[in-house]
Formats: structure tokens, sequence, C-alpha cells
């Protein structure tokens, strides 16, 4: 999909999401707090740092975003070079009811 604010990049659609590749994606630490990151809602840009990620290289942190896309967990639109990535929540919710209020609610503060 094209719009003057970006591209957004190849995810599946909500039929198309699955449980056993959700889970895999969340099995990661990295991923469990950028799913804590991505819950407040907002878009947020990639940039490590503004993640809590600064510890980890960029193209790690594109890594674990690119996972968690694929999975479905994740929405990423491409402005330029930036990227910016927002949580599913909706359509996660539609999909799994529950599921990520379950998980949310199991993960440390």
């Amino acid at each position: 999909m094209h719009d003057e604010e970006g591209e957004w990049l190849p995810q599946p659609d909500v039929a198309d999401i699955e449980l056993v590749k959700v889970l895999h994606a969340l099995g990661d630490p990295v991923r469990l707090a950028l799913l804590t990151v991505y819950a407040g809602g907002e878009q947020f840009s990639c940039a490590p740092g503004a993640l809590g990620l600064a510890h980890l290289h960029k193209s790690t942190v594109s890594h674990h975003m690119r996972i968690m896309r694929e999975a479905g967990i994740t929405s990423t639109r491409a402005v330029g070079r930036n990227r910016y990535v927002q949580l599913r929540r909706a359509d996660l919710d539609a999909r799994f009811p529950g599921l990520l209020e379950a998980l949310l609610k199991s993960l440390p503060e």
C-alpha cells in the first residue's frame, strides 16, 4: 500500500496470522520487551534508543522488528529511510481474543 505518508511493508492478512508464529516471535526476550513498548498504541521509530534498546545494534533491532511484522504482530510504515512500527492490537485481538492482554499482564513492569 502506498500513500503520501509512506509505504506499508508486507504483512499477513488478519486471517493468515498463525498462533504458532506469533508465539514463536514472542519467545525472545527482546521481542517481548518490544511488545511492551508497542502496547501503548502509538507508532514508534526504529531507533534503538527510542525503544529502550540502545545496547543493541540497529541491524539487530531491525531483525527483531521484521520477525514481529512477518508474524503479524506489528505493522511497519516506511517513509524514506525511516521506519515506523505499531502493534496490530485490533487484528490480534480479533484473531486471538485475550492473548495480548494475558501476555502483557504476565510480564514484569
